[in-house]
């Protein structure tokens, strides 16, 4: 189980999410996609599946409520509890290791966005390369680190440069640069990025 996260909103986790679960079912293993931000559930709306059943369905003993992404093959999504429902993510997420799974978290670094990291193997840190997300993603990797979770690398979104210093202020290594796109997961250079962070995960035997 695989967490992408990072501590500022906006600098692509959700599409990270997906791209990289869709490029890890390129292998022929279905991959499940988890959307577990209450406060920004965009997981479901971006790969073109519904807000409901959500996650919270799991504690409730209906299975898992998993939809199919009809353009990317091999991924299921899982939309996100919704905030008045009370469902505990770290409980239900814990239930969820029949198979490869990418954790999309929320941003910041309180109760909600910690509560994934405590159930996850590996954490992939997720940047746009500004100095304000880089730091935001260097605690994140702090956070995550206290937890006993490994981080596996981080992700730069939206660039192609490697701003200096980065992989020594999140003390890991950069998995790739995911180019800016109006439209990425339609854009082969942006899932030609995702692939090669996927190979780079399966080498690393986090996922």
């Amino acid at each position: 189980m695989l967490a992408v996260a990072g501590g500022k909103g906006g600098v692509g986790k959700t599409t990270t999410t997906l791209g990289l679960a869709g490029a890890l079912a390129r292998d022929g293993r279905p991959v499940r996609a988890v959307d577990t931000d209450r406060e920004m559930p965009d997981l479901h709306a971006l790969a073109g599946c519904d807000r409901d059943p959500s996650l919270a369905a799991v504690l409730d003993g209906d299975g898992v409520p998993e939809q199919p992404v009809a353009t990317i093959p091999g991924v299921r999504v899982v939309a996100a509890p919704r905030v008045d429902d009370g469902a505990s993510v770290s409980s239900a997420l814990a239930r969820l290791r029949d198979r490869p799974t990418v954790v999309d978290t929320p941003a910041g670094a309180g109760p909600d966005a910690v509560a994934p990291l405590r159930v996850v193997d590996h954490v992939l840190l997720v940047a746009d390369g500004t100095s304000q997300a880089l730091r935001d993603a260097a605690k994140t990797a702090a956070i995550a680190r206290q937890l006993g979770v490994t981080v596996a690398g981080v992700v730069l979104v939206g660039t192609c440069k490697r701003p200096d210093g980065v992989e020594r202020l999140l003390r890991t290594s950069v998995l790739g640069t995911v180019p800016a796109a109006t439209d990425p997961l339609s854009d082969p250079a942006v899932w030609r990025a995702y692939d090669g962070v996927a190979e780079r995960l399966r080498r690393q035997t986090v996922i």
